[in-house]
């Protein structure tokens, strides 16, 4: 349970970006932290019982963190975290994009997906808990060209 305890924290603080999109380092990074963890996790025991139970265990934890947040919003925002205002009415938060790590190309492709061809267009783009960049447009204003 330590360890469960632990790596969710260090997941938490890398940031909304590692845990939301992986990359080929991320990947690398899960798989060379299950392997660092599984001495701590199974210790000596390599039998068939003790693999189940341990994931018996992790699978409890999992599900016993899921039922914790879904009741509890204080909690939830600790270990979820909260969603980011990356962008407002145009206007790109320079400094908000550097703390959470999200770099220009990851904002230009959401914007892209949101059929944004200008940062202009940006009513509001959003870092999610999930890691994914949410944009709304802006809502043209009445009289404008083009209607």
């Amino acid at each position: 349970m330590i360890v469960y305890v632990v790596l969710l924290i260090m997941v938490r603080l890398s940031g909304k970006r590692t845990v939301g999109q992986f990359t080929p380092f991320d990947l690398i990074l899960v798989v060379l932290l299950g392997n660092a963890v599984q001495n701590s996790l199974i210790g000596e025991d390599m039998s068939l019982i003790g693999g189940l139970i341990l994931a018996a265990t992790l699978i409890s934890l999992n599900w016993l963190t899921g039922w914790v947040t879904s009741r509890s919003q204080r909690l939830d925002r600790a270990i979820e975290g909260s969603p980011v205002l990356l962008a407002r009415d145009g206007h790109i938060f320079e400094q908000v994009l550097l703390r959470e790590q999200v770099s220009e190309a990851d904002l230009k492709q959401a914007l892209r997906q949101a059929d944004c061809g200008d940062i202009g267009e940006i009513g509001l783009a959003v870092l999610e808990t999930n890691g994914h960049i949410s944009v709304v447009k802006r809502k043209p204003k009445p009289g404008a060209s083009g209607e």
